[in-house]
């Protein structure tokens, strides 16, 4: 058996046992009881090979103890670097009572078996870096855990002879009132023989929780820091056929001339094939642009194979697009009387308060197209046989997987195994599979297996972009300061287009009705007018926060300037007294838990020396799906050499599942979009994107990025937890902005801040 350890948890790869051992583990599975789930449902789910041993026993679809007391849990959402691995399984461990430092963590594959003919999804919801992952799951695998306690309780009320309810459980053992213990492992076998209850026992009250709000290190991290770890561009799959592909530079592009003999005369090389999008399928299930695939024994012989290709590409309508005309299109429709493709929110009358104003303001702000720039390219090995597909991919849903490859291949449900070994970056591109597609077809075309390679080059050449947008804000005033109005009018191409969703909900991927300051301000307008472009795009970390917040946020400090004030006391009058203020989606926005969070970094850096210091101070505040968040960043300039001294992030998610691991979510979301609002923008020509690799779109470097970002973690146990992959990325960039603005006097208005900054000194 292959571990990999860690400080306070193990990750385990993999158990080698025989089919028949195999089969008789798999057939003595119970059942579990979870949130829509049935113990039937349960009885059909998939076990991962990592789960069985020649001693375990299920108690659960997600759990496996054996008769040494070791348990194993799965972790059911794929890791995309979220934590998920380590939270996950934390909740269960919790309600399980389980000894931690004796816990094994294994990503589950897809739990999917046939019902009719359609597929039945027997580990419940699963789906990665959307920051979702922990609110979806606090309830059920809370349950999944409880019922595994339930049995063994049960177990050890029969060996005991005492009333179950007289038991209690503490760190992977039973005990009874007078001191007797019995082992997890001494009673397992036991457990897993018991009957499900006719109902779902109850999980445990918070004051009993004994892992759930404390810190624990992420179960992958030894396996990480020392190479270890296997992602799924290093697996192998013995006699596959190692694919590369040269995609046509413009998505509506065709192939018109191809000479693949000099690639067919390098030594390894097997097969070339050609690879068309299909007509009608939506962006990301399907190949993404026209391609040419060179198969071949291994990478160097496919690269060798892939660079000796002569062909010829033939633009389609997109060579006509450009960036800048574009950003054109989008500033012109925002100036015109022309109606918006959305009228997103309208409360109140706008144009009656701006006649009553004492103060106008607006101001237009720009923001670039951007790539995903995930650190492991796309990849996938797909193995099929007459009856049996399998597949390897680091993807963050691995049901749209399925669904590819159920397409493809005309497979029923329980014919398809898709695993999901840690993937190495997500950010939403790993959302779509036009890989998997492309993947599948080539297994098809030749008739072997196949481990689809992309470059870093193809990843930016072609990806699902986020759209370049342009935001133009109006405030009215009245003379106590105090928001009569507020207007936004926002220009991009939707990321939902030609993915099925009607015309009149494209605007949902662009901008959130309850953005901010949404139901703070009397009269409140937000249009969206659609950008039609052929350059792909789809979802990205952050959207549509990320650059709504920043246009926000930004105005909100020129809102302050313009009256010679403290940005942070515009924000306070803004927010009004803590109170819960309803929500278009039914949510609330709890004004005093903002309030909070604003504070807190308010009083970190320092804030009272906003208008004396140095340096400059910026300051944002945002709040999403019920979670709460602020940023204050400290600046200096040495000549024209910005210096980020200081960030600090406060966050309320709610409960906290793991602070350590939170924190971590936080400092990297706030480094990451510090790194995208100092240098990234993704610009196109003649329909041809101008970024082919990291030179090109440049990551910040340790020297652009500060030296630590401070966390300030909120406790707030009385609320359920939210998501947080991501939160923290919005009010990054806008207090950064402000920062400058307050170092320098040059309000930077578009993205990426360097550039424009350098152009405005």
């Amino acid at each position: 058996m292959s571990e990999r350890t860690t400080n306070d948890g193990l990750r385990n790869d993999g158990i080698r046992l025989s089919r028949r051992r195999f089969l008789q583990v798999l057939a003595a599975g119970a059942g579990v009881l979870m949130v829509g789930i049935s113990a039937a449902d349960a009885a059909d789910a998939p076990v991962p090979l990592g789960l069985l041993g020649n001693t375990f026993y299920d108690l659960g679809a997600f759990v496996r103890i054996d008769s040494d007391g070791n348990v194993l849990i799965g972790a059911r959402d794929p890791e995309t670097g979220t934590g998920v691995a380590t939270s996950l399984p934390r909740i269960i461990a919790d309600e399980l009572d389980a000894d931690w430092s004796r816990v094994r963590v294994v990503p589950l594959g897809l739990g999917v078996a046939d019902n009719n003919g359609q597929p039945r999804w027997t580990y419940g919801r699963q789906i990665g870096g959307t920051g979702s992952s922990i609110p979806a799951a606090w309830a059920d695998l809370r349950q999944v855990g409880a019922l595994a306690r339930w049995l063994l309780l049960q177990a050890a009320a029969q060996r005991l002879g005492a009333p179950a309810n007289r038991l209690r459980c503490e760190s992977g053992a039973v005990i009874a009132p007078d001191g007797r213990r019995l082992d997890f492992g001494s009673l397992v076998e036991d457990a897993s023989k018991i009957a499900l209850p006719n109902n779902a026992p109850p999980p445990k009250s918070a004051d009993h929780f004994q892992l759930i709000g404390k810190p624990a290190g992420d179960v992958d991290a030894r396996a990480i820091v020392t190479g270890q770890m296997q992602f799924a561009s290093d697996q192998q799959s013995g006699d596959a056929l190692v694919a590369v592909l040269m995609h046509c530079p413009w998505p509506d592009g065709t192939l018109e001339h191809l000479d693949s003999s000099d690639t067919m005369a390098v030594k390894g090389v097997v097969k070339v094939v050609q690879l068309k999008p299909e007509p009608g399928q939506p962006w990301g299930s399907t190949v993404i642009a026209p391609a040419v695939a060179v198969l071949a024994e291994d990478p160097w012989a496919a690269l060798q194979g892939l660079h000796s290709l002569k062909l010829t590409w033939k633009p389609g309508a997109s060579n006509s697009e450009s960036s800048a005309s574009l950003e054109q299109q989008a500033s012109a429709l925002l100036i015109s009387t022309t109606d918006p493709s959305a009228r997103v929110r309208n409360d109140g009358d706008v144009d009656v308060a701006s006649k009553k104003a004492a103060r106008r303001l607006q101001a237009t702000y720009f923001q670039p197209w951007l790539a995903h720039a995930t650190a492991e390219p796309m990849n996938c090995v797909v193995r099929l046989d007459k009856d049996k597909a399998s597949v390897v991919v680091p993807t963050q849903s691995p049901r749209d997987a399925w669904a590819v490859v159920q397409r493809l291949t005309g497979l029923g449900p329980a014919q398809i195994e898709i695993s999901v070994p840690r993937v190495g970056g997500g950010y939403g591109r790993r959302l779509d599979h036009d890989y998997v597609a492309e993947a599948v077809m080539l297994a098809q075309a030749s008739g072997k297996p196949v481990r689809l390679l992309w470059t870093n080059e193809q990843d930016l050449d072609h990806d699902y972009y986020r759209s370049g947008s342009v935001h133009q804000l109006g405030a009215v005033l009245d003379r106590k300061r105090q928001l009569l109005g507020w207007t936004q009018r926002m220009a991009s191409a939707s990321a939902l287009t030609h993915r099925g969703v009607p015309d009149n909900r494209l605007w949902t991927s662009e901008v959130d009705a309850d953005q901010l300051p949404a139901a703070l301000v009397p009269n409140y307008r937000s249009d969206w007018y659609a950008l039609n472009s052929a350059i792909p795009r789809g979802p990205a970390r952050g959207m549509p926060h990320l650059s709504n917040a920043f246009a926000v946020e930004s105005f909100i400090d020129e809102i302050a300037h313009s009256m010679k004030e403290d940005p942070l006391d515009t924000h306070l009058r803004l927010l009004g007294d803590p109170r819960q203020v309803a929500l278009s989606a039914g949510s609330t926005l709890d004004t005093g838990r903002l309030l909070n969070v604003l504070k807190l970094v308010a009083d970190r850096i320092e804030w009272k020396n906003w208008l004396h210091s140095v340096n400059g101070l910026g300051i944002a505040c945002w709040h999403v799906n019920g979670a709460y968040v602020a940023h204050a960043i400290e600046v200096a300039m040495q000549g024209q050499k910005l210096i980020i001294q200081r960030v600090v992030c406060a966050v309320d998610v709610g409960r906290v599942i793991n602070p350590m691991g939170l924190e971590g979510q936080v400092a990297g979301a706030t480094l990451d979009a510090l790194s995208t609002a100092l240098n990234l923008a993704i610009t196109f020509n003649d329909g041809q994107i101008q970024q082919h690799n990291l030179k090109d779109y440049p990551l910040a470097s340790m020297a652009q990025l500060p030296d630590a970002v401070e966390v300030i973690i909120v406790p707030a146990d009385d609320v359920p937890p939210t998501g947080a992959s991501f939160l923290a990325m919005p009010t990054a960039a806008p207090a950064l902005a402000n920062a400058v603005f307050r170092a320098t006097a040059v309000r930077v208005r578009r993205l990426p801040l360097m550039k424009e900054l350098l152009r405005l000194l």
